[in-house]
């Protein structure tokens, strides 16, 4: 027998009432399971390192496991594209970046999920400041030795990045544009294998955060010439800007933030937000992130939507100048 209309015009908005009267229960009991928390790269780049951190801690103030699984590759998209496709039920979180979620967009012309539509930003984790470095094998101790090295070895040094088009691969063209050094550049696969492959002395320089990278400067095994954002890190204060030793006005510093697929409940992120925010707060996090070079900070899911777009409009006009393509 075939159900009456008027109940059927009903059944709709009836399941949409008793959806919203559930959401605020839903939230309150979240996580009931474990999460996966996407790393769209490689094991050992900043991203992953920094994920890793706050996975360990919001499982314990959970009470419930925070996977982290890497998705690495095409620059980020493999893993963004698997969140943005996910059910939107914050068990499925993605550790995005500056390049994920504000450089991608502007570089790939058709990406396999809408930038601006696939994600629901939850807050910002930390920001992670550059640092210049090179091979112990490489005869400088400062940016402007470096520099000059550079320009008297025209086309012989060669410069590592995470990834084409990345945040540490745009800081070393604002470098290149600004002193006039020519240096090749040899994109990897994430931040990971870019520092393997200057460890071993295949590439002279790399730009990368110095959270993916300050063991290997404490080690020695990776010299610091400088950081790239205006103010000096506090895990390497003596090591100098860029901006007040060779390149005035130079800032260019990466992030990494926690992000949901679009469409999951507002509740639901609120109060991953909120939990992130006492995770960040607590002294013990803040010294791990200070101590590997990176900069806790906590936002509302709405600075963080506008942070993303601000950085879009900036590196909008870097690509732009630059003539910076992907092949």
């Amino acid at each position: 027998m075939e159900t009456p209309l008027f109940i059927r015009r009903l059944a709709i908005p009836l399941a949409l009432a008793l959806c919203a009267i559930q959401a605020p229960g839903f939230a309150q009991t979240f996580p009931s399971r474990p999460v996966t928390l996407v790393v769209p790269f490689p094991p050992g780049g900043g991203t992953d390192t920094g994920g890793r951190v706050i996975a360990e801690q919001l499982g314990r103030r959970w009470g419930q496991p925070v996977i982290v699984e890497n998705k690495g590759g095409a620059a980020g998209q493999i893993g963004a594209d698997f969140v943005a496709k996910s059910r939107p039920d914050g068990y499925t979180l993605l550790l995005g970046n500056i390049g994920t979620q504000a450089i991608n967009p502007l570089l790939y012309p058709k990406l396999p999920y809408d930038a601006d539509k696939a994600f629901a930003p939850v807050s910002l984790v930390a920001e992670l400041p550059l640092a210049m470095m090179v091979n112990p094998s490489v005869p400088a101790k400062t940016a402007a030795e470096f520099i000059a090295l550079a320009k008297a070895r025209p086309g012989q040094m060669s410069y590592s990045s995470s990834g084409a088009g990345g945040a540490p691969h745009l800081a070393a063209e604002m470098f290149k544009d600004q002193t006039g050094a020519f240096i090749l550049h040899v994109p990897y696969r994430g931040g990971g294998p870019a520092i393997a492959d200057l460890l071993a002395g295949h590439v002279q320089l790399s730009f990368m955060t110095v959270l993916e990278a300050s063991g290997h400067i404490k080690a020695g095994k990776l010299r610091a010439l400088a950081v790239t954002g205006d103010k000096r890190v506090p895990a390497f204060p003596e090591v100098p800007t860029l901006a007040e030793s060779v390149a005035p006005g130079f800032n260019a510093i990466s992030w990494i933030g926690l992000l949901a697929p679009a469409g999951t409940p507002p509740e639901v992120v609120e109060k991953i937000a909120a939990d992130l925010r006492v995770v960040l707060a607590d002294e013990s996090v803040k010294a791990r992130f200070v101590g590997l070079g990176g900069v806790p900070r906590a936002t509302s899911p709405q600075e963080f939507a506008r942070l993303i777009d601000d950085d879009k409009r900036r590196y909008a006009q870097i690509i732009r100048s630059r003539k910076i393509t992907i092949e």
